[in-house]
């Protein structure tokens, strides 16, 4: 998938795209419903799948905030929508000039100027430009002037009931409740990072880890999970194993870290995992973190942890995808 950062580097290779437009957090399957009605326009059409999401998040220039939100920064939002099949993705930069321009310029300027759209796929809540003024009804008719199709995506529901939304699955992972989160997402929620040095406790207790700082990621209920983790190299998956992790901050006096970690313990494993990427999904939550009274009885836990963890994994799959 080619990805652009800037609207004015489109090359005409690229132009003339059906391309689906959102914020995409997370990539969930109310994301994947409007990304496949591009990809069906596209083929009809036999022209490239393209998809337009702002990077940063609008949310995070308009309200910023040292605790993030996101379910997906930008490379795992990058995967997934490749994932999705799209050819190429405009990851267009959200600053003070993207911010202060009209729905008018914005179609202008950017989507037949720029990128030459040939057809143009949104939610039915999309609104844009400054002071979100646009909405479909804007688009769609700026498309009758200018020469572009507009499709208008009735939101995907869970159940038949409420909306598919990245709010929704977040409130999930605050509660613990990663495989409700994955029901909504259409894949398990995933940490990648690399993997840092650390004191090499786990090693001493018979539990090496690989530590991972969870940046520009929501921060999930701290505890134990089970976890499905994939070695990654050169952007390539090289190896996936069942595992156990803790996110938190370690309550114990002589590990407590100021800022939450991510520390993964991988069963059946061998090798030197620093420096190297980690994709760690979150599976199951176990239990929430405590602290204990020693090394013995942290030891003891990690014994159980690990048991646990393995019964959770054992034959695991998605969970149902919701009817939508």
């Amino acid at each position: 998938m080619k990805i652009f950062r800037h609207y004015q580097d489109v090359t005409d290779a690229y132009k003339g795209a059906v391309i689906a437009v959102g914020n995409f957090d997370g990539v969930h399957l109310g994301h994947q419903a409007v990304i496949a009605e591009a990809r069906r326009l596209a083929d009809e059409r036999g022209c490239l799948l393209g998809v337009l999401a702002f990077e940063p998040h609008p949310q995070e220039y308009f309200r910023p905030s040292p605790e993030s939100f996101r379910l997906t920064p930008f490379r795992t939002k990058a995967r997934l929508i490749a994932e999705q099949g799209a050819e190429v993705m405009f990851a267009l930069a959200f600053d003070k000039e993207m911010a202060e321009k009209s729905a008018q310029d914005f179609v202008l300027e950017v989507l037949v100027g720029a990128l030459g759209a040939g057809h143009i796929v949104v939610g039915s809540d999309f609104q844009f430009g400054k002071g979100r003024a646009g909405n479909t009804t804007t688009l769609s008719y700026m498309g009758e002037m200018e020469g572009f199709g507009v499709t208008v995506f009735d939101p995907v529901t869970a159940e038949g009931r409420d909306k598919i939304s990245s709010t929704r699955i977040r409130d999930a992972l605050k509660a613990g409740k990663p495989q409700d989160a994955a029901a909504l997402l259409g894949h398990w929620w995933t940490i990648e990072s690399r993997v840092e040095h650390g004191a090499k406790q786990g090693r001493k207790l018979g539990f090496p880890t690989a530590n991972m700082h969870v940046v520009d990621y929501l921060k999930p209920a701290f505890g134990v999970y089970a976890v499905r983790a994939t070695v990654i190299e050169d952007d390539k998956p090289v190896s996936t194993h069942d595992g156990v992790a803790n996110f938190g901050i370690r309550p114990m006096t002589m590990f407590k870290t100021d800022s939450p970690l991510l520390e993964t313990f991988l069963f059946d494993f061998s090798g030197d995992l620093y420096g190297k990427h980690l994709a760690v999904e979150l599976v199951a939550y176990l239990r929430p973190e405590a602290k204990f009274d020693g090394l013995d009885a942290l030891k003891v836990q990690m014994a159980k942890d690990s048991d646990a963890a393995r019964l959770a994994l054992k034959g695991t799959k998605l969970p149902p995808i919701l009817a939508v």
